[in-house]
């Protein structure tokens, strides 16, 4: 099947614009449609993901099922996934239906609920399938929207604190994976993943505010991304935001943070 990855990753977000722009009201009736319609398009979606795992060829240690176009301003969308993401895709398609269902007792802004979570199903699908830097830096930075609201709109009495010290600690530590991102072009002259992953960065060593930086510009690339993906997991001292994350967040949200979110950061880490 042509552009599987593509199609399993936008399924949601489809979904997401038929009930943004065709489903009216708050009744019982408007509700319970929003409620089947987030519950049917990731079903689906984890019905058509088993099409990845079932075509996916473990003696292939390359990534499979590549897509690659050019996409806005010279960027290149590029997809694919190798033995390592299409767990982590395995893993979100399956338990976004559980958090659908475990959510069929909300009742406020019932339609906005599931937008926001099937939205964050493509987001977070994007992270895992991304072999460009750019589009996994949109795909990684973007999920803090959709979760952002889930938490301040959703959660719990003290849902407006956890939700902005969930998204400044992570939006922030982003900003150094950004710098290091630009620094990686610069030295590489390209944003494809792959390349990246064979491309010998400049390591002499140098001398910075009076210390000697050993290992030059690979370690302070990895010292950034590991800043931003340490944020994410989240590691000790930058975890803060957790438990009131966790505290404050509707049970779908506490779900999808512990099972997924968290999860990013670590395969930021392999990536």
């Amino acid at each position: 099947m042509d552009n599987l990855l593509s199609i399993v990753t936008f399924i949601p977000a489809v979904a997401a614009a038929i009930l943004a722009v065709f489903l009216r009201g708050e009744d019982a009736a408007a509700q319970r449609n929003a409620k089947w319609v987030a519950m049917i398009a990731t079903t689906l979606t984890f019905v058509v993901s088993l099409f990845i795992l079932f075509d996916f060829d473990p003696s292939d240690t390359g990534f499979q099922f590549v897509e690659e176009r050019e996409w806005l301003l010279g960027l290149t969308y590029k997809m694919g996934v190798d033995g390592i993401s299409v767990l982590f895709v395995m893993l979100t398609t399956f338990i976004m239906p559980l958090t659908i269902a475990a959510s069929w007792n909300v009742t406020a802004r019932v339609k906005e609920y599931m937008i926001a979570f099937l939205i964050l199903e493509t987001l977070m699908l994007g992270v895992f399938m991304a072999l460009d830097l750019v589009l996994f830096y949109l795909f990684f930075e973007a999920g803090l929207i959709p979760m952002f609201l889930i938490i301040g709109i959703w959660g719990g009495k003290q849902r407006i604190y956890a939700s902005f010290k969930f998204f400044l600690y992570t939006f922030l530590g982003s900003v150094l994976m950004l710098v290091a991102m630009v620094a990686m072009f610069t030295d590489a002259g390209t944003t494809d993943i792959p390349t990246l992953m064979r491309h010998e960065f400049a390591s002499e060593g140098f001398s910075l505010l009076g210390l000697h930086v050993v290992g030059g510009m690979q370690t302070l690339m990895f010292i950034a991304f590991f800043a931003s993906f340490a944020v994410k997991m989240p590691m000790w001292p930058v975890h803060t935001w957790l438990p009131d994350a966790h505290v404050q967040a509707p049970t779908a949200g506490s779900v999808v943070l512990a099972a997924i979110l968290l999860k990013m950061g670590g395969y930021g880490f392999l990536r």
